[in-house]
C-alpha cells in the first residue's frame, strides 16, 4: 500500500498551498453574503471578523502540528485515526467529505446562476455541467495542475479585495464624497455606535464569520501532496490567518468608510454598490466574473478534498478499497470520480428541490465544519498528551489553554446556532448525520469481522 508506486506524488509548491487556502476560505459569502452579515451587526462585524481570525490560527497552528509531527501522513485524518481511533476517524473523514460536498453542490449552483448574467437564454443545468467535467478533467491530470488552476482563480478573487481596499483607502485620504456623503471613518460609529444592533447583533454574526473561514483547513489535506510539507505548510499556516483577516477587516473598514451600515442594501453585494457608486461602469459585470471565479475556486476545492477526503477514509479501511488506489499520474482517480459522479446528480437534484431545502444543505455544511475543527482540536490535544517529550519545532503556542478556548468558542458558536431559528434544524439535522455515522461504523466494523 505505501509502496512508492502507490504514493501521492508532491507536485504542490509554496505558492500553490497557501493559494489553496486562501481560495478554499475566500468565497462567495464575502462577495454576496457580506451584506446582510453588515446590516445584521453594524461595524462589530469587523471584532467578529477579528476574533474568528485568531480562533482560526490557533486551530491552523494546532492542525499544522498535528501534520509535521509525521510527514508521511497524507492528512489530517491519518492522525485523528491514530490519536482519537477508528471510529473517529470514520465520522470525521465522512463528515467532512459531506461539507465539501454540499459547499460544491452550492457553488455549482450559483455558477448556473452567474451564467445567465452574460446568457440569459442558456438553461441553468449546462454551466454546472460543464464546470463539473472541466474541473474533474484537470483534477485527473496531477495535482500541479489543480494548484496552478486554484492559484489563480484566488488571485482574482485577491486581486478583487485589495482593489476594494485601495479605493477605499484613496477616498478615504482625498475627503471624496460619494452619493453626498463623506467617506469617513467616523461611519463606523456615527451611526448608532459600534454595535448598534445590540449584544445578541454581534453573537449573530458569527455564524456568518464563522462560515467565512470555512475551508481553510484544507491545508490539512495537502500534506501528503507538498513538495516540501516541513517548509510551505508552517509559511501557508503563519500568514493565512493574517492574510484572510487583514482581507476581510481590510474590505469590511472601506465598504463601511464609503457607506454607513445602515445604507448598505442586502440585495446585491456590497462590493457592487461601492464601485458602482464612485462611478466604475461595469461594475456588475466585473463582480460577476469575480464571483463566478470564486463559486469555481471552491468548487474545484470541493472536488480536491472530497476526494482525498474518500482516499484516506479507504487506506484507513473505512470507505471500499478501490478508493484508495492511485493512477500512474499519482491522482486518487477512483475516488475523484465517486465524488464528481455524486456531484452530477446533486446538480440535477438541486432544481428539483425548493430553495430552502438547498439553504438547509449549505448550513449543514457550515455546522459539520465546525465539528471537523473540534474533532482537529481534540487530536491535537491527545497528541500533545502522548508526546510531551517528543515534540516537533512546530507548535502550538500558549498550549493547553489555546487549545481549550478554541474548543468552547467553537461549541458557543453551536449554542448560538441553537439559538436562531433559520439554523436550529440544520443544527439538529447535523447532530442526526453524526449520530448517525456513529452509529454505522459499528455496523461496517460488525460485518468487516
Amino acid at each position: 500500500m505505501d509502496s512508492e508506486e502507490n504514493k501521492l506524488k508532491r507536485g504542490l509548491k509554496s505558492r500553490h498551498v497557501t493559494m489553496i487556502a486562501i481560495g478554499g476560505a475566500i468565497g462567495t459569502g464575502l462577495f454576496l453574503g457580506s451584506g446582510s452579515a453588515i446590516r445584521s451587526a453594524g461595524p462589530s462585524i469587523i471584532l467578529s471578523y477579528l476574533i474568528v481570525g485568531i480562533i482560526t490560527f490557533f486551530m491552523m497552528r494546532a492542525l499544522g502540528e498535528l501534520i509535521l509531527a509525521d510527514t508521511k501522513k497524507h492528512s489530517f485524518l491519518d492522525a485523528v485515526k491514530e490519536y482519537l481511533g477508528d471510529r473517529v476517524e470514520f465520522v470525521a473523514g465522512w463528515t467532512y467529505w459531506a461539507c465539501w460536498l454540499s459547499l460544491a453542490m452550492a457553488d455549482l449552483t450559483a455558477t448556473g446562476i452567474y451564467l445567465k448574467y452574460w446568457f440569459p437564454s442558456m438553461p441553468q443545468w449546462v454551466g454546472p455541467l460543464v464546470i463539473v467535467v472541466l474541473l474533474m478533467l484537470v483534477n485527473m491530470v496531477n495535482v500541479g495542475l489543480f494548484g496552478e488552476l486554484e492559484s489563480w482563480f484566488s488571485m482574482i478573487k485577491v486581486l478583487a479585495i485589495v482593489a476594494l481596499i485601495l479605493t477605499g483607502a484613496v477616498l478615504l485620504l482625498l475627503g471624496t464624497k460619494v452619493e453626498g456623503r463623506p467617506v469617513s471613518l467616523l461611519n463606523l460609529v456615527s451611526h448608532g455606535g459600534f454595535f448598534p444592533t445590540g449584544v445578541w447583533g454581534f453573537f449573530m454574526s458569527f455564524q456568518m464569520v464563522v462560515f467565512a473561514f470555512v475551508g481553510v483547513e484544507i491545508v490539512g489535506l495537502t500534506a501528503g501532496e507538498t513538495a516540501d510539507p516541513e517548509k510551505d505548510i508552517p509559511k501557508a499556516i503563519n500568514t493565512l490567518p493574517v492574510r484572510i483577516g487583514l482581507f476581510y477587516v481590510g474590505s469590511m473598514l472601506a465598504i463601511m468608510s464609503v457607506y454607513p451600515w445602515d445604507q448598505i442594501k442586502t440585495s446585491s453585494s456590497p462590493f457592487v454598490q461601492v464601485f458602482g457608486a464612485i462611478g466604475i461602469t461595469g461594475a456588475a459585470g466585473i463582480l460577476n466574473f469575480v464571483v463566478l471565479t470564486a463559486a469555481m475556486s471552491a468548487t474545484n476545492s470541493a472536488i480536491f478534498s472530497t476526494s482525498r477526503s474518500l482516499y484516506s477514509l479507504a487506506r484507513g479501511g473505512n470507505a471500499p478499497k478501490r478508493l484508495g488506489e492511485l493512477s500512474n499520474k499519482a491522482v486518487p482517480n477512483n475516488a475523484l470520480t465517486t465524488s464528481s459522479l455524486i456531484l452530477f446528480v446533486i446538480v440535477i437534484l438541486n432544481y428539483l428541490m425548493p430553495a430552502k431545502i438547498f439553504d438547509i444543505v449549505s448550513t449543514v455544511s457550515t455546522i459539520n465544519f465546525v465539528v471537523v475543527w473540534i474533532i482537529i482540536m481534540w487530536a491535537h490535544i491527545k497528541y500533545r498528551q502522548k508526546n510531551k517529550d517528543n515534540l516537533g519545532s512546530f507548535r502550538m503556542p500558549g498550549y493547553p489553554l489555546t487549545s481549550w478556548i478554541t474548543i468552547v468558542f467553537y461549541f458557543a458558536v453551536l449554542v448560538i446556532l441553537f439559538f436562531i431559528p433559520s439554523t436550529r434544524l440544520p443544527l439538529i439535522l447535523s447532530a442526526v448525520f453524526i449520530a448517525i455515522l456513529w452509529g454505522i461504523y459499528g455496523f461496517v466494523e460488525k460485518h468487516k469481522a
